[in-house]
């Protein structure tokens, strides 16, 4: 079976990982827990040429007692025109072993299930400040919308299909419901993007004990890349009114980490270059009471 060039674990060194072109390791080893950059590494400068050796009479190499004839001028070299393998040290089915899992900037990336909770938290969060800024407009375009919604209701427990002198909302509803769009993907933004650009944590994300890293650098993400990273999640809000598409949007971005491999990128990740990582757990330290002698002892 042959395999693909990529950047694979070096069976010869399980530490490193280096690039292999479909015929041969090329270029020099990386550690096996770095990120490996796009494609192939650098073109190596070649070598300085070798000084001519002095012309002299050609002589032909001899063999030794049972050795196989070496390769003579004017014949293929061993092996050419030969179907390449594997690289060396694998198995014909492939992996010689389950890939290790990427580490970024040796962090273990984070779980599925801790984002899922991280981003629940943020969002309670987000939907108690639209209580207290957007109720207001909220409890507005419910009354305006109730009338219609009950004579609908109505209707059908009746079996009445028609559709004919229907209360219709005001002209306020339209402009109600672009009001809390807007508040609401307002103070989504302001919640998320400076605690992000920052650390890399909101408070859901600190209470998981989870963090977004660039790739390429362990580094704050500073405010630009923090913005790329929540528009593409965040923006959709403003299409919920379009038949809910934008809440469908954002569906499939919180649900693109299961899908993506090797480093479990939303499409919010990919667009930013970000990466989420689990934070190492800190153990609680607790007082020795044993190490404080009693005075009743004698």
């Amino acid at each position: 079976m042959s395999v693909g060039p990529g950047w694979y674990v070096d069976p010869a060194d399980p530490e490193t990982r280096r690039y292999w072109d479909g015929e041969g390791w090329i270029g020099a080893p990386i550690p096996v827990d770095a990120t490996p950059p796009e494609g192939p590494p650098p073109v190596e400068p070649p070598p300085p040429p070798a000084p001519a050796p002095v012309p002299g009479p050609p002589t032909a190499p001899q063999p030794y007692p049972g050795q196989p004839h070496p390769w003579q001028p004017g014949q293929p070299p061993p092996g050419h025109g030969q179907p390449q393998g594997p690289p060396p040290g694998w198995t014909s089915g492939g992996w010689p072993g389950r890939p290790p899992e990427p580490r970024p900037h040796g962090l273990p990336l984070a779980g599925f299930g801790a984002r899922l909770v991280a981003r629940l938290i943020d969002f309670g969060i987000v939907f108690a400040l639209n209580a207290v800024v957007n109720g207001w407009f909220v409890w507005r375009l419910v009354e305006e919308v109730t009338p219609y919604w009950r004579e609908v209701i109505r209707r059908a427990l009746a079996g009445d299909t028609s559709t004919e002198g229907l209360p219709q909302p005001s002209e306020q509803a339209g402009g109600l419901q672009i009001v809390i769009l807007l508040l609401a993907t307002s103070l989504w933004l302001a919640y998320e993007v400076p605690t992000m650009a920052s650390g890399g944590q909101t408070f859901g994300k600190r209470m998981m004990g989870i963090k977004v890293v660039p790739l390429e650098a362990d580094e704050p993400l500073g405010f630009g890349r923090a913005l790329r990273r929540w528009n593409t999640l965040g923006l959709p809000t403003l299409l919920w009114y379009c038949c809910g598409l934008g809440l469908l949007l954002q569906l499939v971005d919180a649900l693109s980490p299961l899908f993506d491999h090797p480093l479990r990128q939303a499409l919010h990740d990919k667009r930013a270059q970000t990466v989420v990582v689990q934070l190492p757990r800190t153990p609680r330290t607790t007082p020795d009471d044993r190490t404080d002698p009693s005075g009743d002892t004698p």
